[in-house]
């Protein structure tokens, strides 16, 4: 690891300033748990290393009952997992939380950090000089792609590695970014990039903008949701693929639903056409049989990933009879 600078600012608006002023040699320190990682490898070589621990008011759970939930980018995942009115109200993402990483990790790792995380690429993280790291090859085309993206890839192919960010997407959050002198809240899907759009970010954050909260509007009494995961080990793993679902049930019928992917795409992926055939569909086993076969039809896999298409279907069809009563055919 090489010598840096390090800075402990006394506001965001000073964290904002020294981001800027040295944007490319520069990283923002919350939990620390994915950036540690990326200097002891060298994935990262920052000449300054800005700690936003300690900043007023990015470290609390505000839950106002019947508008919404405001998570601060310094709340560690495990109060996530634990929070009464989160799990009561969002149990997805209660969910999602209680299965990332491992428990020491969840203690150190905050909700900002998480949905900011580097991808996980073994060609990236390791001694590649990779596309993302302005090489001229994507490695994962030819090479070990078990693991990497089956739609919205090209020309680079990793995945998104974050569980939470399925979920927010699923539960229609918002993210507020700051900057000095400006601030603005975007949807979580206007908030992640595909490799075609930037190559070597994964989200829409400028020279000097940080992230400072996650909103989540509060799901009326007819709404459910759920977060299923497959990893390949018992213990903490990145997911293989994932899916989260919030849906509203009435009168035997889905009336609205949203379904988003994890572990398949460089973002947290979500289908229009799947989620419009959601509204108003049967709780019948026969027709999300159909809206299986629907998931993930523009799907182009690599050599080694072609599992994970069915892999994600199957989930999706499981997350769902888990959350509604379904009516035999």
């Amino acid at each position: 690891m090489k010598p840096f600078v390090y800075h402990q600012p006394k506001s965001i608006e000073e964290a904002s300033v020294l981001s800027a002023k040295n944007w490319e040699e520069a990283v923002l320190f919350a939990g620390g748990t994915d950036v540690l990682g990326l200097l002891k490898d060298g994935i990262e070589e920052p000449k300054e290393v800005i700690n936003l621990k300690g900043l007023e008011g990015l470290d609390q759970i505000d839950f106002t009952k019947g508008k919404e939930l405001r998570i601060g980018a310094l709340v560690k995942i495990a109060q996530i997992a634990e929070h009464p009115a989160i799990k009561q109200s969002f149990p997805a993402l209660a969910q999602a939380a209680a299965q990332t990483a491992s428990p020491q990790l969840r203690n150190m790792g905050t909700i900002g950090g998480n949905i900011c995380q580097r991808p996980r690429c073994w060609y990236f993280r390791g001694d590649f000089h990779c596309l993302r790291k302005g090489g001229d090859e994507c490695f994962a085309v030819e090479g070990e792609n078990k693991y990497h993206c089956v739609i919205g890839g090209g020309p680079c192919y990793i995945v998104h590695p974050s569980d939470l960010t399925v979920v927010l997407q699923a539960l229609g959050a918002k993210v507020t970014i700051v900057w000095k002198g400006g601030q603005k809240t975007v949807p979580t899907s206007q908030f992640f990039v595909l490799p075609e759009e930037d190559l070597y970010r994964e989200n829409i954050l400028k020279p000097g903008e940080i992230v400072t909260h996650i909103h989540i509007p509060v799901p009326d009494s007819k709404m459910k949701s759920g977060y299923l995961k497959f990893k390949e080990r018992d213990v903490w793993d990145f997911a293989v693929v994932s899916v989260a679902a919030s849906v509203r049930i009435a009168n035997g019928r889905i009336e609205s639903g949203r379904i988003v992917f994890g572990g398949v795409a460089p973002k947290p992926w979500e289908e229009e056409t799947l989620n419009r055939e959601l509204k108003g569909l049967p709780l019948k086993d026969a027709d999300l049989q159909k809206l299986k076969a629907l998931a993930l039809k523009e799907a182009e896999p690599l050599e080694q990933n072609a599992y994970k298409i069915p892999l994600a279907r199957n989930l999706m069809l499981s997350l769902l009879k888990e959350l509604m009563p379904i009516i035999p055919n």
